[in-house]
């Protein structure tokens, strides 16, 4: 399929200029694109983000057929399609489908002033499918006949978020290895990590896969059904089954990129103190100052190959499902799962101790 990076990713939202505006303003995203009535596109309003690599579309339905609407009814907000750039769309389609996958849109070219983009869609996972993208002429226009380009607002400095690190997707129980094996038959990814975390009475599977590029990559979660309902249970609930629970964005300097993301609004999780009393004696000593990551509340784990700093936000959706990340690897491949379980003990002494 030469699936290269992810293209892009749609979010559906209730509002899609109220969802601009907040990561316009809070995460430093720039709107440069636009889609509805006035270009032909009568059952939706789209508006296209950029920051770095990364490209984000926010759509809302305009009419109740547009199934954006029945989306956000049953999901709320999220993660709608995670596109893939791809070098013939039409023949990653067929191949897809021939191998078992839902289609969702058959083969369409967008075309124009010499710009060409063919695109296609099959389902994924739960209600989130993949458009496959192949672009050529001017890299500028995203969907060229069908999305106007518009001037980006000001820059207002150098990108604090490079590029789309991963995306964390939450199933229901039983649903995590066929989902898999599903990723690798129809598009070619690989499984790559595979972890049981345990935290007191919760527990969960996670299985990684990723596109042969190694440019695209999900973590994959389950619940284990014979343990306390935890977090992934709690977002299977809310969000009516399977999607997207978080995104993480790529910063190269995580403790300058953290500060000014809360001096535009950003809420981040809080991490308790005990959690920076203990690294030492769980890690050594670790690559970025300790007092820096205490007085941003970044976390830190460590594999094999170096060692990744990650913080969380908290989640600005009613449903309090969808949420951000921002990562900042130091040569490690895996995703910071040590952090659960050292989180949850650093709570835990401080409740002893309070």
């Amino acid at each position: 399929m030469n699936i290269g990076a992810v293209d892009h990713i749609e979010f559906y939202v209730g509002d899609a200029q109220q969802s601009a505006f907040y990561l316009c303003t809070a995460f430093g995203f720039r709107v440069c694109g636009q889609a509805g009535p006035e270009t032909g596109q009568a059952g939706r309003r789209s508006l296209l983000l950029k920051q770095g690599g990364i490209k984000v579309v926010l759509t809302s339905a305009l009419s109740a057929e547009h199934p954006a609407a029945a989306y956000v009814a049953r999901h709320g907000d999220g993660v709608a399609n995670i596109a893939f750039e791809v070098t013939d769309a039409a023949k990653a389609f067929a191949l897809a489908v021939e191998r078992g996958a839902v289609a969702v849109e058959e083969p369409r070219t967008h075309s124009k002033d010499g710009a060409e983009v063919v695109t296609a869609s099959v389902l994924g996972f739960g209600d989130v499918a993949h458009r496959f993208v192949q672009r050529s002429g001017d890299p500028e226009q995203f969907m060229p006949g069908e999305m106007d380009i518009i001037a980006e607002d000001p820059d207002e400095g150098a990108h604090l978020l490079s590029t789309v690190d991963h995306a964390a997707i939450c199933l229901p129980v039983g649903q995590l290895r066929p989902t898999v094996a599903f990723y690798e038959k129809v598009f070619g990814f690989s499984q790559i990590f595979e972890e049981f975390i345990e935290v007191g009475e919760q527990a969960m599977d996670s299985m990684v896969v990723q596109s042969p590029s190694g440019k695209v990559t999900f973590t994959l979660i389950e619940p284990v059904a014979d343990r306390k309902p935890g977090q992934i249970d709690g977002f299977l609930e809310r969000h009516n089954g399977a999607g997207v629970q978080h995104l993480a964005l790529l910063t190269d300097d995580i403790v300058t990129t953290v500060p000014a993301l809360e001096d535009r609004g950003v809420k981040f999780l809080g991490t308790p103190d005990a959690y920076y009393s203990e690294l030492v004696e769980r890690l050594g000593s670790p690559d970025l100052e300790i007092e820096d990551l205490r007085r941003t509340n970044v976390l830190v784990d460590q594999d094999h190959w170096g060692q990744v700093f990650q913080i969380f936000t908290q989640s600005v959706y009613v449903r309090k499902t969808f949420f951000w990340e921002v990562i900042d690897r130091h040569g490690a491949r895996t995703f910071g799962s040590g952090n659960i379980k050292a989180l949850y003990e650093a709570v835990a002494r401080e409740k002893a101790t309070a």
